[in-house]
């Protein structure tokens, strides 16, 4: 689709669940770094999980190759497995219930149909640096709320 790779990193953090959160997100374009945060007074952990792939996305100007990379197996599965079922059943789950976060759902399915995504798995806390700085950054959204 397109020469341009960017690699996404994220990460989302919740003080309670739901309680203040924060997201934190950096994108990677060559030797280009950019790093995002920000928070949320009353929120969950998964919706900061969304909110830090949404922000992402939402840069960029013209479609990319991306790769996400999230620790969150909500945002993979979402995306990779449950997405389409969800849609075909008019954002109703398998078990007939209204999808929850189905706000970000959208705006997260609507923002990847220009690029070509792809998504990747990191296992969270185990010392892969820039999913520790994503961390870092989505802590620093919490402390930002003052």
């Amino acid at each position: 689709m397109s020469d341009t790779i960017v690699n996404i990193y994220t990460d989302g953090a919740c003080k309670g669940n739901p309680g203040p959160g924060g997201w934190g997100a950096i994108l990677c374009y060559g030797a280009s770094r950019k790093e995002i945060f920000g928070g949320e007074p009353e929120t969950t952990n998964n919706r900061m999980e969304m909110t830090a792939v949404i922000e992402s996305l939402s840069l960029l100007k013209r479609p990319c190759t991306i790769h996400i990379h999230t620790d969150s197996q909500y945002v993979l599965k979402g995306m990779s497995e449950w997405l389409k079922g969800w849609k075909a059943r008019g954002w109703k789950t398998a078990s007939k219930e209204p999808v929850k976060n189905v706000d970000l759902w959208q705006k997260l399915d609507a923002l990847v149909q220009t690029h070509d995504v792809t998504w990747h798995w990191v296992k969270g806390h185990a010392g892969h640096p820039m999913n520790e700085r994503a961390d870092e950054l989505a802590n620093q959204g919490v402390a930002s709320l003052g």
